[in-house]
Parts: structure tokens; sequence; C-alpha cells
């Protein structure tokens, strides 16, 4: 089915279409945005992961976390759907959008990247419920970390290597990097420099 061509949908006109189309959109500046598909098995294992991870670490406290089919609304009007998402709002099982979304978890790729990783980051700033937002390299155990103070500045932490854990202190959240990447498979990285034996070789 055609997208309608309409302008400055409302967010029950959005959710009414979205119901019926087979993919998963955003409501952009009041238009329906197609989410990129196929995403490689990697950024699924990323998100399971995280999935079972945060459900087992605020079970119990009234938050739950939600995948890419929940979304965020980051200003009036517009909807984003982060990959993995914690809600610590009352729950509606037919609420559409997260009621108090505290963190939201993006997996980057490279078609997403500079996306992910600069528009959608700023909206999800803005948004005055979320405290924690992360960025998550698929290729290597690699984390930003952005986090909320208590004076509202926004503060950058880049977390590096499966022995490293991401902290989360006012949702009581430790979130291990080797967890976060259990089963991923990281691609050999180009050598930049010859080991010695190379070294040593004259054609």
């Amino acid at each position: 089915m055609a997208e309608p061509e309409r302008r400055g949908w409302t967010l029950e006109e959005f959710f009414a279409w979205q119901e019926k189309q087979p993919d998963r959109y955003e409501l952009v500046d009041g238009r329906p945005l197609k989410m990129m598909a196929g995403a490689k098995n990697v950024h699924d294992d990323i998100v399971v992961n995280l999935v079972g991870e945060l459900r087992t670490q605020v079970r119990g406290s009234g938050c739950r976390p939600f995948t890419g089919d929940g979304s965020v609304e980051t200003r009036p009007g517009q909807i984003r759907r982060p990959d993995v998402g914690v809600d610590c709002g009352p729950r509606d099982p037919n609420a559409t959008t997260s009621a108090l979304p505290r963190v939201v978890i993006e997996v980057l790729s490279p078609s997403t990247r500079d996306f992910d990783s600069f528009k959608k980051l700023e909206e999800y700033k803005g948004v005055a419920s979320i405290d924690y937002i992360l960025l998550v390299e698929p290729n290597e155990a690699l984390v930003s970390a952005w986090s909320r103070d208590d004076n509202g500045q926004w503060m950058e932490q880049r977390i590096r290597g499966l022995d490293a854990m991401i902290d989360m202190p006012k949702l009581n959240i430790a979130l291990r990097m080797d967890a976060i990447f259990e089963g991923v498979r990281f691609p050999v990285m180009p050598r930049l420099v010859p080991n010695d034996d190379e070294s040593r070789f004259t054609p």
C-alpha cells in the first residue's frame, strides 16, 4: 500500500495507518518514515542480549524493557523507535508510545550510523525523562554512553572492552560488556604495522 500523500499527521492518524503496514515506520516532521530493514544477525544478537539483561535487572522495579516495536515521542508529534529502551511509566497494554522512557539504546549500522549518532541523539537528549542513551558499536566492544547529571547536563563516556561495565545508577542497572556482546564475533581488523617476520622479509 502506498503512503498517502498527506502532511502533518497526528499521532492517532499515524498509528492507525501503521497498524495496516507490514513494515515499521517512524513519524518525522508529520510524515511517516520507513525504517531500514534487513539488519544483520549481529544487530539482532546484541538487541536480544540487551533485552535479556535489562529484563533481569529491572524486574520488580516497575520498569520494563521494550524493543523497536515500541516508540518514544521525542517531541510533540515526532515518533522514534530505538532498538531497545526501558520504560518506567504506567503500563497500558493498548498504548502506542513509551509512558516514561528512561533509557534508549541504538545499535549502530553503516546505513544509520551518522543519523543515530547525531540527529536521533539530540532528539533523545531533549526528552525530559531520559537519563541514559547508549550507542552500541556492533563491530567491536565499544559503547558511547551518554548520561544526564543532576543539573540536566549530558556527559559522554566511551566504554571499551569486554571486561568493562556500563553503570546506570539512577535505575540500579549495571550492564556487563561481555553480556551485551555474548555470542558476537567481531570482524578481524586489518593490521597496519607488519609483524616482525614480515618486516625482515626482502623481496
